[in-house]
């Protein structure tokens, strides 16, 4: 590693966790200019304020979708304030990063050793923000939707820029026929997810943990209501029914046209061909952290 390289990263270093100049050059040599690799050496060596910024929480930042031709990827990157995402050169840092996640097939690790156009990694570039910027910022997830024999459709909700904002959906389906009317439906589908945020496609799609938990809480709470036992396991059945159909895709009703289910639309649709949901994926600014 040059000297410049090394007082670059040292710097770097320091910017990130506070500690002093000897213990960050002493952390780079250890592992091999690695800026993670030496944040963690020095939280393990007990410097108190080593964790300081990359402990606090990144729930901010921004969802951003790339097109390629009909391939898709959606990445999400987070910021630890709203003040920090709407920054034009973290908004500039997503999109080029979205586009290199499309570049990779959504490749997580691929990604992060990417080239960017300032000729570094996207993981070293995305140091060097957390620098200038003085925020936590990570690179959270990113997903890729291939082209294969089916079509794409993408939504971003309150966009503050093309295809950048704070939800975003990636939908595929599979048709026999591209038509206006598909089109149409992929856009309103795209839509509705956006809206419903349902957890899987179908019944069994649903992870039977979710089930499993769901069935627990209800139950516990008809059995502290004082109800009957005798009526309890029916009355069960049919609130975890309602929670599978509120958190399914085919089974949720129609946000156009509540009296509807979802299914029914695909239905109605097939009258012209082939028609099928392949998958979806929702990506919600800060969800679950």
């Amino acid at each position: 590693m040059s000297s410049n390289n090394l007082l670059e990263k040292v710097k770097q270093l320091r910017e990130i966790t506070g500690v002093g100049f000897k213990d960050c050059k002493n952390a780079i040599d250890e592992n091999n200019g690695d800026i993670e690799k030496s944040v963690e050496f020095l939280r393990k060596k007990g410097i108190a304020k080593a964790s300081k910024k990359m402990s606090r929480v990144a729930a901010e930042g921004l969802v951003c979708i790339f097109k390629d031709k009909k391939n898709y990827s959606m990445i999400e990157i987070n910021s630890e304030t709203d003040f920090v995402a709407k920054n034009n050169e973290f908004i500039d840092f997503v999109e080029e990063i979205s586009k290199l996640a499309c570049d990779n097939f959504g490749d997580f690790q691929k990604i992060l050793s990417s080239k960017m156009q300032n000729g570094k990694s996207v993981k070293d570039s995305l140091v060097d923000l957390i620098s200038k910027i003085g925020e936590k910022i990570t690179f959270r997830r990113s997903v890729f939707f291939k082209s294969d024999n089916v079509t794409n459709f993408s939504y971003v909700h309150s966009s503050i820029k093309d295809n950048v904002g704070k939800l975003g959906v990636l939908l595929s389906l599979e048709t026999s026929n591209v038509n206006e009317e598909v089109l149409d439906l992929g856009k309103k589908l795209s839509m509705h997810i956006a809206a419903t945020n349902p957890l899987a496609l179908d019944k069994d799609d649903l992870d039977k943990k979710i089930i499993e938990k769901e069935k627990e809480i209800i139950t516990e709470e008809l059995l502290n209501s004082g109800k009957d036992k005798a009526i309890i396991e029916k009355i069960a059945l049919g609130k975890l029914n309602k929670f599978i159909s509120d958190n399914t895709l085919l089974n949720q009703e129609w946000i156009i046209d509540p009296k509807k289910k979802v299914k029914d639309i695909i239905k109605e649709n097939q009258k012209n061909g082939k028609l099928l949901v392949k998958k979806f994926v929702r990506y919600k600014v800060g969800e679950g952290i």
